[in-house]
């Protein structure tokens, strides 16, 4: 498991250096632990950074990557469930206030979140996992608004296993040129709420469209 180490010289500082010492010493279980804490405390940890290079360690023996991919996606899983039950057992107002207190975390971003949430449910979910301002804090709303907790934790898996599967997979395929993907990871993610944001726009006008056509030419639209 040295090899992790030896791939992560240049961000073994600080968090880094801890996430990369917790993979060396627990393997697949120390990865599970990260990502868990990673959701759990609202998306400080370096995870973005740290998965290609894990990717890549898995080119050198360190880890498979398929153990990797899955470890990563219980992990995530684990610590979205237990935001999700916070979120469940304090409800919105102590919910909110909970949030208010942790550095770094803004009034404007939890609006989001549950904005997010309260007008695309399970989509919310599913998609947030891969989204900069929402991976951090949709499982609360999820909580607060008692999502059935089956859908809950298959939506929170499908999600963190394409993230996941994503950063793992990049550096699995790049090998020593990872270290790139962790410069670019944070913009893909913004592409993707970008592109997501577009298809939202144009499914509502789609829909807008047909409620206000008259009855047969929506029924047309829709046979068409």
């Amino acid at each position: 498991m040295m090899y992790m180490a030896q791939v992560t010289g240049d961000v073994s500082g600080g968090l880094n250096g801890w996430a990369v010492d917790v993979i060396d010493a627990l393997g697949g279980l120390g990865l599970a632990i990260f990502t868990a804490l990673d959701s759990m405390l609202f998306g400080v940890l370096p995870v973005d950074v740290l998965l290609p290079l894990v990717g890549y360690s898995a080119t050198r023996g360190a880890i498979n990557i398929g153990v990797a991919v899955v470890c990563a996606t219980v992990g995530a899983v684990v610590g979205g469930v237990l935001q999700y039950a916070l979120g469940a057992k304090l409800g919105r107002d102590r919910a909110r206030a909970l949030l208010m207190k942790i550095p770094g975390i803004k009034p404007d971003t939890v609006d989001r979140a549950e904005d997010w949430f309260a007008r695309h449910g399970a989509k919310a979910v599913l998609f947030g996992r891969v989204l900069p301002v929402l991976r951090p804090l949709i499982s609360i709303p999820a909580g607060v608004e008692r999502m059935t907790l089956p859908k809950f934790v298959v939506l929170t898996a499908i999600g963190s296993l394409m993230w996941n599967s994503a950063l793992l997979g990049s550096g699995y395929l790049l090998g020593e040129n990872s270290r790139r993907v962790t410069h670019y990871a944070g913009t893909f993610s913004y592409i993707a709420l970008g592109a997501l944001a577009v298809a939202v726009v144009v499914y509502a006008v789609r829909r807008r469209k047909q409620a206000a056509a008259p009855v047969g030419e929506s029924e047309r639209a829709e046979v068409g």
